[in-house]
């Protein structure tokens, strides 16, 4: 029997990330010992049969928390939002849990053992978006003097979801958690702390965006002990391109010693002439190779 799951979710505009993913998952020995698990946010019924010869199980995301009715009308896909933080009663019979989200893709089956690996002892497997050459989020406008404006994004999603001014603080200049991939034990009390926060911010802010401010809130005010691990490990492509190693034909981290990509992650898009390469795998840009040379590549996963 399988102990750990490695869980995403998708809805039929997304299906080919999703499978793109499986198959990235799929084409390594060692996954084999690791079950696939699908929460299905509006998939067709074509795309789950696909999908059922490939992954263990896949079941239908619910609201596992009340939300207005207005707010996500036509948007089942949202469920992500609020239903990875209840994986273990989607899927109960697994130890541990590694989310990945849909726009992303294994490139190392070595970040997937080190997620599961640094959630051991009820801990929270997860990266932060700071690392060399990573875009700063927070941005400082001047105003004269030494008095300036300072904008956080946790700090804004705080405020906008009526979280105290003391916590809303106390994130502000914490680095920013992504939530596109985690680790966390079955027995982890991550989950209910998780689940307190995400009620509280579901409640006053926006549905995108609440669970990944619900998390930040469970590591940097709750104290949630947590592993944070390398970038390479959730690799925010939109953040800072990486270099293409030729010889080896695999992604690199753009900086020395030049890392293998772990897990590649396409969130927010990225875009060429207004066009998103999430939704068009014909799409490529430049990204420099480590031997300095430009080439026009797709950063999908292309088996």
């Amino acid at each position: 029997m399988k102990k750990n799951t490695i869980v995403s979710l998708a809805d039929s505009n997304y299906f080919e990330l999703l499978n793109e993913l499986v198959e990235s998952i799929s084409r390594f020995e060692k996954s084999k010992e690791v079950a696939i698990c699908i929460l299905d946010a509006g998939l067709t019924e074509d795309q789950k049969k696909i999908l059922s010869k490939k992954v263990d199980e896949i079941k239908s995301a619910e609201w596992d928390i009340e939300v207005p009715e207005f707010k996500v009308r036509g948007k089942e896909w949202l469920k992500s939002q609020v239903s990875r933080a209840f994986l273990p009663k989607y899927f109960p019979k697994y130890e541990k849990y590694l989310w990945i989200d849909c726009d992303a893709w294994v490139n190392d089956w070595n970040a997937v053992e080190l997620y599961f690996k640094a959630c051991d002892d009820e801990k929270l497997g997860i990266t932060q978006t700071l690392g060399p050459g990573y875009k700063i989020m927070s941005k400082v406008k001047w105003l004269f003097g030494k008095l300036a404006i300072i904008k956080s994004q946790n700090f804004k999603h705080a405020i906008s979801s009526k979280i105290d001014l003391n916590n809303a603080r106390k994130l502000a200049f914490a680095p920013h958690i992504n939530i596109g991939v985690f680790s966390l034990e079955k027995k982890s009390k991550g989950w209910s702390i998780w689940q307190k926060n995400l009620s509280k911010t579901l409640k006053a802010g926006k549905i995108f965006g609440s669970e990944g401010l619900a998390m930040n809130m469970s590591v940097y005010i709750d104290n949630l002990e947590t592993e944070f691990l390398p970038i390479n490990c959730n690799w925010i492509a939109s953040n800072l391109l990486p270099k293409f190693d030729e010889e080896a034909k695999t992604f690199v981290e753009p900086y020395l010693p030049n890392y293998k990509i772990g897990i590649m992650h396409l969130a927010a898009g990225i875009w060429q002439n207004n066009q998103d390469m999430r939704l068009d795998k014909n799409i490529t840009i430049d990204i420099k190779t480590l031997k300095n040379t430009k080439i026009s590549k797709s950063l999908r996963f292309i088996n």
